[in-house]
């Protein structure tokens, strides 16, 4: 079972980065999202999956990605997991799709 999960998720995850065409993928928890601004603040995780660490390993690097004009599933609140796909305008990370992880493993319980 936990094979298929890890199979989907990673299949969710090409299928994440293919339709967000030439972009870069964060995954990591909400540290804070501001409505008026649209930014979000993201502490990142690595890929390193486990039992203890079912979303990757939490890193020292913490990202601001601009969703002023991303497609947002839900939206993102402190503590949730989030799957951006983004691409680097300048110094500016702008993010084009968000996909709330921890909510969508929510809703299959």
């Amino acid at each position: 079972m936990k094979n298929i999960i890890t199979i989907g998720m990673l299949i969710l995850a090409l299928v994440f980065s293919v339709n967000a065409m030439a972009s870069e993928v964060i995954q990591g928890e909400c540290l804070a999202y501001d409505a008026s601004t649209n930014i979000v603040k993201v502490k990142e995780f690595d890929t390193n999956f486990s039992k203890e660490f079912k979303y990757g390993r939490p890193t020292a690097n913490e990202s601001e990605l601009d969703l002023s004009n991303a497609q947002i599933g839900m939206k993102p609140e402190p503590k949730d997991i989030l799957r951006i796909a983004y691409k680097v305008d300048g110094s500016k990370k702008v993010g084009l799709k968000v996909m709330n992880v921890s909510k969508q493993d929510l809703m299959k319980k």
